[in-house]
């Protein structure tokens, strides 16, 4: 399963990484959500609900 991040709906709530702080990371230059280059989402286990909690729908998985 694959993750990103739509940069223009981000809004760095950082919801996503105090749910999932394995896969995602906040930028401190954009003050946006990123993913960790390298990292399993499916390893992880957490990226469903960081998906589910991000308030703008800006995480998009892909199976």
């Amino acid at each position: 399963m694959k993750v990103s991040i739509i940069e223009e709906a981000c809004i760095g709530c950082g919801a996503c990484v105090a749910l999932c702080d394995a896969v995602f990371r906040l930028n401190d230059d954009a003050g946006k959500a990123e993913v960790i280059p390298g990292v399993d989402c499916n390893e992880a286990g957490c990226c469903k609900e960081a998906t589910d909690s991000c308030p703008t729908a800006a995480i998009v998985i892909e199976e």
